[in-house]
């Protein structure tokens, strides 16, 4: 079988993951030393020879813990490695996985024949720190003399236009909650047994991070435990309790080599270790959620995922483990709807990002070392992960198996068939706008004490367009919460606010 292999087929070797508890009194690491680790941890996971010593770039995906210049030529020195190239992405939690396709296809041109794919957070050591008022004593500059400058992957993430700013919507928890509601208008469920639908869900993931031995947070917990707001689980953004939120309070890295079939070779790994990229896909949807025609699919997923499984030969039927981003309910969702998953087959590898941990925009690198693991374990099937950035706006999907693809890895971009199906999309009304509306999707955030801080409500004029509108009336955000709102008839003020109708 090996010896009919393309040469420069690409194939994943070695992966590694890294959580430094520090919770639990670990020696705090600085986050580049935390990827080292990983880094290493990938190195002995391939089994070969020599293996650091041969990478030729360094790839790292955009970290928050510490503002690096170049945190790829500093990784290689403590690897031991002499890369000829050192990259750092842009922001987005689609680049782990976009990172990998476009390193799959610069390995099958003959461009690249060893990248380390890598990231990490010391994020809790890091607001340790801002608590105190320090700053930590991490490396400043970009490493020893002669070190390589990295290069830049990816566009900037823009994620809010100004009709969003100006209501206060610029968080994740605020837009994805906004889906889920909508996303449960859409099922025609009522605001209970959606709630109740919600605590399945994520007990399911729990229990996957419980057995996960690289996940932050071991403890299984029933769909009541989930969906009942509580001291340690309040609501964030209704309808969301806390434990709904990505993990960004975590201490991880994970590290992915992937290089041709020939140098996997050259460097002994056993065959047992290869996992190959066997497609990958990408496409994004409209740049600001108060263009989109609705607030609960995705162009974007729908034609990436009808092309992903056309170069994998596939259907989803086929897909034996999948990883789908999970930052919020909403997000996992919205994606299996477009990719034609079943909500109640397993849909992670790892318990997602509320409990196997959400290491900022670094999470997909332990989604792919996960389906790795995963696959050497049941050889012969087809892994599915995808990666999502902004507010479900970039998109990057990958398909993986212990067995190579029979033409060769393919990279597919979707844009344009995207574009086609979110057309025509929605103009937006400005923020001093006054008149009658219906409720589109809402939600109310709550403070840390578990009061009602403010609602926030996306609502559609008789017109078509869409406008955000905002309320701190404790009786409007009582309504919003305890009633079925979507479809009602309301007047948004030209101050931004709305009242029920």
């Amino acid at each position: 079988m090996v010896k009919l292999l393309d040469p420069r087929t690409p194939v994943l070797v070695g992966v590694g993951q890294i959580s430094n508890r520090v919770d639990e009194g670990a020696d705090p690491l600085e986050p580049v030393d935390l990827i080292a680790a990983a880094a290493a941890a990938a190195a002995t996971d391939s089994g070969g020879r020599g293996v650091l010593a041969s990478v030729e770039s360094v790839r790292v995906v955009k970290m928050l813990s510490w503002r690096y210049r170049d945190p790829g030529s500093l990784i290689a020195a403590r690897i031991g490695a002499r890369p000829r190239q050192s990259v750092y992405t842009t922001e987005g939690g689609q680049t782990p996985q976009s990172l990998l396709n476009r390193t799959a296809v610069e390995i099958a041109a003959g461009d690249l024949d060893l990248a380390l794919l890598c990231g990490g957070e010391a994020w809790r050591t890091r607001q340790a720190y801002r608590r105190r008022g320090e700053k930590p004593p991490w490396t400043i500059g970009t490493g020893a003399p002669g070190a390589t400058t990295a290069e830049p992957f990816g566009p900037d993430l823009d994620m809010v236009d100004e009709a969003e700013t100006a209501r206060g919507l610029i968080l994740p928890v605020q837009m994805y909650a906004i889906f889920e509601v909508a996303l449960r208008a859409a099922a025609g469920r009522a605001p209970d047994e959606h709630r109740a639908h919600l605590g399945r869900l994520w007990s399911r993931f729990s229990r996957i991070a419980a057995r996960n031995p690289d996940a932050w947070i071991h403890r299984p917990m029933t769909p009541d435990e989930v969906m009942t707001p509580s001291a340690d689980n309040r609501y964030i953004g209704y309808p969301y309790t806390l434990v709904m939120n990505s993990n960004n309070n975590v201490e991880q890295a994970a590290a992915v080599l992937i290089c041709s079939v020939e140098r996997a070779e050259s460097l002994r790994v056993p065959r047992d270790r290869w996992v190959f990229p066997l497609a990958g896909a990408e496409a994004n949807d409209v740049a600001h959620v108060s263009h989109r025609n609705d607030l609960c699919s995705s162009p974007a997923i729908r034609t990436a995922g009808r092309a992903l499984f056309a170069a994998g030969g596939i259907g989803p039927d086929d897909l034996g483990p999948v990883d789908l981003y999970s930052c919020f309910p909403s997000a996992v969702q919205i994606a299996a709807a477009e990719l034609g998953l079943d909500l109640d087959r397993p849909l992670t590898v790892t318990g997602g990002m509320s409990f196997a941990g959400g290491p900022w925009n670094n999470y997909a690198t332990h989604g792919i070392a996960a389906m790795a693991a995963t696959l050497r374990e049941r050889p012969g099937e087809v892994g599915l992960c995808t990666a999502n950035g902004g507010f479900t706006t970039k998109h990057a999907l990958g398909l993986y198996s212990t067995e190579p693809p029979a033409n060769g890895f393919r990279r597919v971009l979707t844009q344009a068939e995207a574009d086609t199906e979110a057309a025509p999309g929605r103009r937006v009304a400005p923020d001093d706008h006054a008149g009658p509306c219906t409720v589109e999707s809402y939600t109310v955030m709550h403070d840390r004490d578990g009061s009602r801080q403010a609602g926030l409500v996306a609502a559609l004029l008789p017109d078509g367009r869409r406008a955000w509108c905002s309320t701190r009336d404790a009786h409007t955000m009582a309504a919003l919460i305890d009633g079925d709102c979507c479809g009602q008839p309301a007047r948004r003020h030209a101050d931004g606010s709305i009242s029920l109708e």
